[in-house]
């Protein structure tokens, strides 16, 4: 591992659980090889009720004036804003033009084809990125067989939070759904995907919230998976590997198909009981 690696934060505001948190879990998860050393802040936090200049010096991160000086003085970056997927295309466009390697927070895009844009700027510049859900290192999805059937259920708003759901369930079933249709609810809502070869899933969020829960059919035989793992230190180790090797654990088109996915469930929730195609 190379040690003394600097790391810097994009980020569309900074005061927010995951730049709270990364900065001491990677430094833990390295061994004290990688840190956070320069942040900026597009905007100051509208949620946390601290500026950016509040945050860098209660978090002791230096304040970078612009997103170049991130990108010329850092040895990897990290674009957050994982509460606001629609600001990655702007936020990501010059980090993906370095050729260091760039992790970019869930959710990666509003769609496939900001999505597409997105990935074109790092394979033009040769930039190694890559973009996940946490609940992918969920020590209970390891180790399942082909999936027949799946009902996933979660907590909260499917904007933010179904990204949560969405990539474990296409991690499992191994493929993208040809069309979703939402089933709206009080205060929940549940989704429908529909997969080419005739099998099929559901994701439902509940606005209250409850835990990541799965009830799945494989080998003929139906299993209940509650996740209480450590997914996201599982998370953080694999991102610490991807700082040290530049291989990231997703690759881009498996990222691509659940954008697709995502935009299509977007559209679902506005047209209940419509198929949208994705």
């Amino acid at each position: 591992m190379k040690t003394g690696m600097s790391i810097g934060f994009i980020d569309y505001y900074l005061d927010e659980w995951h730049a709270n948190r990364y900065p001491r879990l990677i430094e833990e998860k390295s061994r004290g090889d990688m840190r956070v050393t320069l942040a900026y802040g597009h905007i100051d936090s509208p949620i946390g009720g601290r500026t950016t200049e509040q945050w860098c010096s209660d978090m002791n991160i230096r304040r970078a004036a612009s997103i170049d000086e991130v990108c010329e003085e850092c040895d990897a970056i990290i674009v957050l804003s994982p509460d606001n997927c629609e600001m990655h295309e702007l936020l990501c466009q010059k980090p993906l033009r370095t050729g260091k390697r760039v992790y970019v927070d869930k959710t990666f895009a509003p769609d496939y084809e900001t999505a597409k844009r997105i990935f074109g700027v790092a394979e033009e510049y040769g930039t190694p990125c890559y973009s996940t859900s946490a609940l992918r290192f969920a020590e209970e999805y390891r180790g399942i067989g082909p999936v027949d059937a799946l009902a996933s259920w979660g907590p909260y708003a499917f904007e933010t939070y179904a990204i949560h759901q969405l990539e474990p369930v296409m991690m499992l079933m191994r493929a993208k759904p040809e069309k979703l249709c939402c089933l709206p609810g009080r205060k929940s809502y549940t989704m429908l995907m529909a997969f080419p070869d005739g099998r099929a899933a559901s994701v439902t969020g509940f606005e209250a919230g409850m835990p990541f829960t799965m009830n799945l059919m494989s080998n003929g035989e139906n299993r209940m998976i509650t996740v209480r793992s450590d997914y996201f230190g599982g998370f953080i180790t694999n991102l610490v590997r991807f700082f040290d090797t530049g291989e990231g654990a997703v690759p881009h088109g498996e990222t691509l198909n659940i954008m697709a996915a995502r935009g299509a469930g977007v559209k679902a929730l506005s047209r209940p009981g419509e198929w949208i195609r994705t």
